[in-house]
């Protein structure tokens, strides 16, 4: 579609105008702070695991975050566990000790509060490496090789579950690529780097966002706790013009209904990973991120607004 073409498209009476990275550097790192923002914090994950490991960071003499993304303990006293791993273990039959339902109970809320699968777009490791897998699809214009349901992952789930307890092991940890490559990166042993180089060449060859759209039981699980977020996507449809950006840079665009985002004022699936990509490049600046609660009350005044106007 050229420029002149673009200009003649219109909804609701509004000109429908297409996203166009800023030619400056300081227009695009403002284009990209939620790419950056993601990548520190990404990193600083690792950073922070590596170092109390290999250069003892402590602080008042206690390591600063011990373990792994399964189970860890921040400065000694707070404990962390992975709550799908915890509920692996749980149907293996197997007790834990109440400092690791405690870990788990925190990571549970937390990621309840804040979007269950903000882990997949800001703290798994394994993210930048599909990011890239789908960077190198768009770049070359690849087509999938195959058509994979996005509702397997969670018979993936169910299928952990299963396995977990005919086989009295938390299933999924064994084969985790996310915990292969955390331990690869932070102990350097194991064979991480094969699963991981698995999954790249998957997303890059069969399916967009084939591992974490379609088959990972973990971010599956982080999407039923999503349910429940407080941090969402706000949606202005009074703005919106329907162009159709924020569809294409989401790696789960089912997310985007916009005709359901209209009636509630914001994305309402567990699946979004409020990842923000969708976020700048809205030309007409109809998406952010806002609090529920804030959320629902703008629509509660705008509904009652409504009504004194009839």
């Amino acid at each position: 579609m050229n420029h002149g073409q673009e200009a003649q498209r219109t909804w609701n009476g509004r000109t429908v105008r297409l996203y166009h990275l800023p030619n400056t550097l300081s227009g695009k790192l403002w284009a990209w702070r939620y790419l950056i923002l993601r990548r520190v914090t990404q990193f600083s994950v690792l950073l922070l695991f590596f170092a109390t490991a290999h250069w003892a960071w402590v602080v008042a003499g206690q390591p600063l975050i011990s373990g792994n993304l399964s189970a860890s303990s921040l400065l000694g006293v707070i404990p962390l566990a992975d709550p799908f791993a915890v509920l692996q273990i749980l149907f293996s039959r197997h007790l834990l000790a109440t400092e690791v339902l405690i870990g788990a109970a925190i990571v549970l809320v937390s990621y309840a509060l804040v979007g269950g699968r903000v882990f997949c777009s800001w703290v798994c490791p394994v993210n930048p490496v599909t990011d890239l897998a789908g960077w190198l699809r768009n770049r070359f214009d690849l087509a999938n090789a195959l058509h994979l349901n996005r509702n397997l992952r969670y018979y993936m789930v169910a299928l952990v579950l299963v396995l977990s307890l005919v086989a009295g092991l938390a299933a999924f940890e064994w084969v985790s690529p996310i915990a292969m490559l955390h331990r690869e990166i932070i102990f350097g042993i194991g064979m991480g780097l094969i699963g991981v180089a698995g999954i790249f060449l998957f997303d890059l060859m069969v399916v967009r966002h084939g591992w974490c759209g379609h088959l990972c039981p973990l971010g599956a699980f982080y999407a039923l706790v999503g349910k429940a977020a407080q941090v969402r996507i706000r949606f202005d449809e009074t703005t919106c013009t329907r162009c159709g950006e924020c569809i294409r840079v989401c790696p789960e665009p089912q997310v985007l209904n916009l005709n359901q985002a209209a009636r509630l004022g914001r994305v309402a699936s567990g699946e979004c990973t409020n990842c923000g990509r969708c976020v700048p490049i809205c030309p007409e600046d109809s998406l952010s991120f806002d609090l529920r609660p804030l959320i629902n009350r703008h629509n509660q005044r705008s509904a009652e607004t409504s009504a004194r106007r009839i």
